[in-house]
């Protein structure tokens, strides 16, 4: 894993271009209005080939950290042409934090079929990151003010998902999730959740072994750690405002699983944050939506959520915040 060089306690968000044809540069130009280039202490800076931000209304030039890599901006209309520089715009502000000359990132959405016909390896943003700082696991947690989830699968194919958990890439990721709930939110005896695969939780092994095999035991090494840990716990059951109120966070077995609920209930605040990373990284909760791009109906709200987040993040891990 790389080791980030500490940043200044008002050093710079950068926010990415994301994909140059879909909402990724309007909404960012938006939210950099709405916020008149500030969240909080730190100023904003927009990485990614200037002209695409012009198109997309921004008349501070000073703002743009410029690609080298040139990309063309035709709302709805995605090429391959210009994954040269959606690719530098992440690579540029991922080492600028790395060097601690920049505090967190916000990436806006990238269209991965784009990406992967032009060459890119990965199935989206948090596997890049997580090879780009070189960490052994990344974690995708979705959070508003209502709900915090995270995947232990992410773009994995549903049937591929029983393959895929693990006893010990459960407690791995639980313990990602705890350490961040206490670093980033401030929560000094964090809860978790953990969701069993199956439908009510395998229901005693009658509908699925898997979460007596493997969840279970996760959950028995996390309590045996001296962590506030459940499960596993039938999913359906999981996130009605009660449920929500007994824990501060869910981990599930599936992309799905986690992220129909935050959507149900945050579909335009819910921001995604990538933990286990060297660095702060969040995300609007949407793609490109190329459907409405350039159409003036683009809403940036998750993105302002989104940098207002690794705000609060990089304010509650930095120095000033072991003084409160």
């Amino acid at each position: 894993m790389l080791k980030p060089a500490k940043a200044a306690a008002d050093a710079a968000i950068l926010v990415t271009m994301g994909e140059p044809a879909g909402i990724g540069p309007e909404i960012t130009v938006a939210a950099f209005n709405a916020l008149h280039g500030m969240a909080g202490r730190h100023p904003l800076k927009l990485v990614g080939d200037a002209s695409v931000f012009k198109a997309c209304g921004l008349s501070d030039a000073g703002a743009v950290l410029a690609t080298t890599a040139a990309a063309k901006r035709t709302p709805g209309k995605a090429a391959a042409s210009n994954a040269a520089a959606v690719i530098e715009a992440i690579e540029t502000a991922v080492s600028l934090a790395v060097d601690g000359k920049a505090a967190a990132i916000v990436t806006a959405p990238i269209n991965k079929a784009v990406l992967m016909h032009a060459g890119f390896q990965y199935p989206g943003h948090t596997e890049f990151l997580q090879a780009l700082t070189k960490v052994p696991r990344a974690v995708m947690m979705l959070a508003s003010d209502k709900l915090r989830v995270v995947p232990l699968t992410i773009h994995v194919r549903l049937s591929d998902v029983p393959h895929a958990i693990t006893t010990d890439a459960i407690v791995e990721t639980a313990e990602i999730m705890l350490a961040a709930l206490r670093r980033y939110f401030e929560i000094a005896a964090p809860r978790l959740v953990i969701s069993g695969l199956n439908p009510h939780a395998g229901e005693q092994s009658v509908l699925g072994g898997e979460d007596a095999a493997m969840i279970a035991p996760a959950v028995a090494r996390l309590k045996a750690l001296g962590h506030d840990v459940r499960g596993p716990l039938p999913a359906d059951t999981m996130f009605h405002a009660e449920a929500r109120a007994q824990y501060d966070a869910a981990l599930c077995m599936f992309h799905d699983q986690a992220l129909i609920p935050l959507k149900t209930l945050s579909f335009w605040d819910g921001v995604n944050i990538t933990l286990g990373l060297p660095i702060i990284r969040t995300s609007p909760d949407h793609g490109t939506a190329f459907d409405i791009a350039g159409t003036g109906r683009a809403d940036a709200r998750s993105m302002i959520a989104a940098i207002r987040m690794a705000a609060r993040m990089v304010d509650a891990s930095g120095p000033q915040a072991a003084k409160r």
